[in-house]
Formats: C-alpha cells, sequence, structure tokens
C-alpha cells in the first residue's frame, strides 16, 4: 500500500520447525554462515578481537606515543563534533591522564572552525607546548594541515576511518583501515575502534616497557570499561554492526547499563533512560551529546564524558538535554522550508536532492537530509548559503555511495572541502559553482543507478501465518540483538491477518495503534508511526475495511503495560 517492493529473503517463504530453526534460518539468509551463528548470538571481544598490529603503521603509531611519554612530552588529542569524535576523544584522553601524561584535547567547532583539522588551532597547540600531535576521527583529509604542524615541530598520529583522498597527509604514522596499503579488513569501524585499537596497542607495550611508575598505573586500567564510549559512538556514527563492531557494542551496551561512566551515568538519569539499547543510545543519549556540536562548541559534551565531579555532571547534563531541544526546534523550523523545496524538485523527476537556503543552522543539515532521504527515498545533500560559501551535508539510500561522489567533486574542484561515506559526507564549495555541483551531483546518482529510478524496497526476513507472533518467538528473535546498521530488526510477513480496528494515537495526531485478529482467535496489537495521511493510515482509519484479510509487514516487541507482557507489531506496510 505504500509503494515498497517486498524482496523476499533467501529462504523467508519456507517452514520451520521452531523459533531457534527460524532464528538460524534468518541469519543463513542474512549471509551468516550456520558455524559463525553461536559467536554471531553471542559475540564477545575476546573472540573477535584482532592483534592491533595488523592496523598498517599501528606499530610505528605506539613508538612515536610512547617515546612522547617516557620523554614526558605535552601530548594533544584532535578529534570532531559529532559522538564518535567525542567518544574516541574521550577515551584517549581518559587513558592518558590516567597514566599521568599532560594531555590537553580540542575539538573544532562547527560554524567556526569546521570538520577537520585548523592551522590556527594547531599554532595554539603548538604554542601551548604540545609537541605530539594525536588525531582521532580526523586528519586523513588534512594535507596541508599536517605539513602546517609539522613545520611548527610537532609530531603527528593520524588515526581516522573515513576514506582518504588520493594523496595522504605526510604524518609520521597513519593509522586509517581505509587506506589502500592497510590489510587488516577493519575497514567496517567507527573512529572510536580504531582509537580503542591504538590504545589497546599502547596499553599492551607500556605494560610491557619494564617502567615501574607506568606499570603500577596500568594495573588499575580495565580497557573494557572504555567500551561505553566505543558502543556510543559505533552506534551513533552508524557503523555496520557485524564482527569486531557488533563485540564491540554488545559489550558496550552492558557497560553503559552499569553506569560507570558518571557523565553517562546522570544524562541517562535527565533523559530518563532506564536501561540503555541501541535505540536508545542512538536516538535519545546521542543526539543529547551532538546537540553541543551542532548549535555551539562539543566541548561540554567531551567534559561530560571525563567528569568526575556530581555537580559538573548535572548542570553539563542539564545543558546538552536544553540543547538538544533548542536543536529540535531550530531543525524542526528548516525541515517545514526544505521540505516545501524537495517537494518542488521531485517534480521535476530528479534521482537526487540538493536543498540550500540561505543562513540555515549548518548544525542540523545533516539531520535533515536524513529525514529527506527517508521521506523521498532519495539521496539527499542539504546545505546553508552563508557568506558567498555553501556548507552542507548529505545522506545517502543504499546502492549509492555518497562519500565517493563527493570525493570526486572535490577532486574536479566543484567543492573546496569534502569528504565521508557511502552513506553520508559533509562539503563545502563556493555560492559560484551551487548549479555546477547541483548537476554534478544528479548526473553521478544516475550514473550509479544505471538510468533507474531508485525504489524503496525492504527486505523481508520471514514469511509465516500471523498466529505465530508469540512471545516466545519475540524472545528468541531478540537473541539476535543488538540490532543496527548491517543488522536490522528481523522484518517479518505476517499473512492471514484479519483488520479488527485502528485509531489515531499521540500529540502529533500521525501515529496509529490498533489490532489484527489471527486464525486462532487471538488479537496481535500494532502500532503504526506517521501513517495517518498515507494510503495505508486511510485504508486503515476506514471502517468499511474492518474485517478485510490482509498480509501486515512489520517488526515484532515486546510490549509491558502494568506488569503484562505482549507482542506488539510495529506496523510497516500491508497488502492485500
Amino acid at each position: 500500500m505504500l509503494g515498497h517492493a517486498w524482496i523476499m529473503a533467501d529462504g523467508a517463504d519456507a517452514s520451520f520447525a521452531n523459533e531457534d530453526d527460524l532464528v538460524k534460518r534468518i541469519l543463513v539468509g542474512r549471509g551468516i554462515r550456520a558455524e559463525d551463528i553461536p559467536s554471531f548470538l553471542n559475540p564477545s571481544v575476546r573472540d573477535y578481537m584482532p592483534d592491533p598490529f595488523v592496523l598498517h603503521d599501528c606499530e610505528k603509531a605506539i613508538k612515536l606515543i610512547a617515546d612522547a611519554i617516557y620523554s614526558h612530552e605535552k601530548i594533544a588529542v584532535y578529534g570532531d563534533y559529532d559522538v564518535d569524535g567525542i567518544t574516541s576523544t574521550a577515551i584517549f584522553v581518559k587513558y592518558l591522564q590516567t597514566i599521568g601524561v599532560d594531555v590537553v584535547w580540542h575539538l573544532p567547532t562547527r560554524e567556526g572552525e569546521g570538520y577537520g583539522l585548523n592551522k590556527d588551532a594547531l599554532r595554539n597547540l603548538y604554542n601551548d607546548g604540545v609537541r605530539l600531535l594525536i588525531t582521532v576521527d580526523c586528519g586523513i583529509s588534512g594535507v596541508a594541515e599536517v605539513d602546517y604542524a609539522k613545520s611548527l615541530g610537532m609530531r603527528v598520529v593520524v588515526t581516522d576511518h573515513h576514506s582518504p583522498d588520493n594523496v595522504l597527509p605526510n604524518a609520521d604514522a597513519i593509522v586509517n583501515p581505509k587506506c589502500e596499503n592497510d590489510n587488516s579488513e577493519l575497514d567496517y569501524l567507527a573512529g572510536v575502534g580504531v582509537a580503542f585499537l591504538v590504545l589497546v596497542a599502547l596499553n599492551r607495550d607500556l605494560k610491557n616497557s619494564g617502567n615501574s611508575d607506568l606499570t603500577e598505573k596500568i594495573k588499575f586500567i580495565n580497557l573494557l570499561n572504555f567500551l561505553d564510549c566505543v558502543a556510543l559512538g559505533t552506534i551513533c556514527d552508524t557503523m555496520s554492526l557485524v564482527k569486531l563492531n557488533r563485540a564491540f557494542v554488545a559489550t558496550g551496551l552492558k557497560v553503559l547499563n552499569l553506569r560507570q561512566n558518571l557523565g553517562l551515568k546522570t544524562l541517562m538519569q535527565i533523559a530518563r533512560v532506564d536501561k540503555v539499547s541501541v535505540y536508545t543510545a542512538g536516538f535519545v543519549l546521542g543526539p543529547r551529546l551532538n546537540a553541543a556540536g551542532r548549535i555551539d562548541s562539543a566541548a561540554p559534551a567531551l567534559e561530560l564524558l571525563l567528569t568526575d565531579n556530581p555537580i559538573v555532571a548535572y548542570d553539563l547534563a542539564t545543558k546538552l538535554d536544553v540543547m538538544n531541544q533548542e536543536r529540535i526546534n531550530i531543525q524542526n523550523t528548516i525541515m517545514i522550508q526544505a521540505t516545501e523545496l524537495a517537494d518542488n524538485c521531485c517534480k521535476s523527476g530528479r534521482c537526487s536532492l540538493f536543498i540550500c537556503g540561505n543562513n540555515w543552522h549548518g548544525g542540523v543539515m545533516g539531520i535533515i537530509a536524513g529525514r529527506l532521504k527517508d521521506k523521498y527515498n532519495l539521496p539527499a545533500c542539504v546545505a546553508t548559503r552563508t557568506d558567498d560559501v555553501i556548507n552542507g551535508s548529505g545522506r545517502s539510500i543504499p546502492g549509492i555511495n555518497l562519500g565517493a561522489i563527493i570525493h570526486s567533486a572535490l577532486a574536479l574542484g566543484l567543492v573546496s572541502e569534502g569528504g565521508g561515506h557511502a552513506a553520508a559526507a559533509g562539503f563545502s564549495l563556493p555560492v559560484s559553482k551551487e548549479d555546477e555541483f547541483c548537476e554534478f551531483l544528479e548526473t553521478s546518482v544516475k550514473n550509479q543507478l544505471n538510468g533507474e529510478m531508485p525504489v524503496g524496497d525492504i527486505v523481508v526476513d520471514a514469511e509465516m501465518d500471523a498466529a505465530a507472533a508469540t512471545m516466545q518467538l519475540v524472545e528468541k528473535l531478540d537473541q539476535m540483538e543488538p540490532f543496527g546498521q548491517s543488522n536490522p530488526e528481523p522484518m517479518l510477513a505476517l499473512r492471514g491477518a484479519v483488520f479488527d480496528y485502528a485509531t489515531v494515537m499521540g500529540h502529533s495526531g500521525t501515529h496509529l495503534r490498533g489490532a489484527f485478529r489471527t486464525s486462532t482467535g487471538n488479537r496481535l496489537e500494532f502500532v503504526g508511526f506517521n501513517l495517518v495521511g498515507t494510503p495505508l493510515g486511510n485504508f486503515l482509519l476506514d471502517d468499511a475495511n474492518i474485517n478485510t484479510k490482509i498480509m501486515v509487514l512489520g517488526r515484532l516487541k515486546e510490549n509491558s503495560y502494568n506488569g503484562r507482557r505482549s507482542v506488539q507489531l510495529i506496523l510497516e506496510d500491508i497488502a492485500q
């Protein structure tokens, strides 16, 4: 009813003996080998952890960092203003502080300095006595800035996970699994994952150094406790939850729920998070940590992760909560304007969206790009036009490598700065190049699509009778957690459902709740988000359709209310 193509995964329509058999069949359909299923369902860092030295230049980086520590040099950790960059900076700074290193940190401001290394900031760090610079979640595109840092007299270790340009910076060591000379096969890691592996290697090196003062301090460090930050950064950077990432997130969520980090514990209290899941990490905690960098400076978010003072933690967590609400207000205002422009753009039959407004707040461009991408199923770039310069962010759909497009635009001189992943990218360009870039984006997307318009496919993991939607099934499917990028919640097609009723819910008046009946006479309750006004919503709100037999598509969840547990369907679509 919503125009999506339901694509059946391998074996989706096969019968299953029991719930365990169904879980195995879903995982095999997703490409998990049968022999790997036990470790997939019980991911451990120990099982997936490689020797960090498989990362190219990691051994060289460790020697540089260790030598600086032994020489009592001042070290700077230079990060980014998003959650991945903030958490990467936090674990590195916290580790170095714990072992007594003279360490400072710098996070760029989104509006003032922009993404990546900044020459003024580097000069200030050098004047402050810094002689070793460690970048986390950035630096791979800072060719000129690394040269400048080295000309001042600093040594530079780059740790990053973004795709490099044709020319690498002349750093003393570059640890980035996306570099061509890296054979680690760890290119799915977030920036915080790369930083964590470097810390594991550094911790091992210092532990074996024979330096009694360092080894005594290291005795009190358990690097697994840093996995709360590693999980947050990995989830919020929407990295694939496979292999080591899956182990990082599964263990990191357990650490998060132990509430050992005072700042995160306080933020959970402010945000009313009882139990941290991938969802609450990505959509409750993450936005609050991100809000600081979007509105002003990311410093309060990093300070929250580093503080051991309850009063400071409460003040910072409250500040982030207020900033997040401010971000939402700004975002909603711009979203109205951006949607109007996108509607006009779509009427022309374009395969991509390039939406640009005057003096929009740059901190919410990525969020709005993601919303437009979801709404129109098109790769979307959203930007703000300020003082003859355009700064923006893009979000892409499966099958379109937006990061590659931005890198090509950079090589051709259409954008002055840019980079990113297949699914997300950032860019800057002069206003004079606006039309040219817009057409280059459209042509590049068409080329990747081979001239076909993108179709909103939904992959169906399994088809079954609606009566099979039981709590036992929900509990078995939950064994596949953590869910996220590359491991979404199972999408089920339930046949034989009979429509019972539907009503509007929520303050916005855009959501629905209701129920279907199954062949056994049981009632299967559902909720459907943002369905009012859609063909599906119109069908459900028309009383003439009550008692109609349908096939429903959605995800099963546990619904708890007043101590009663029941199955609830998150409704995605319906077919007759």
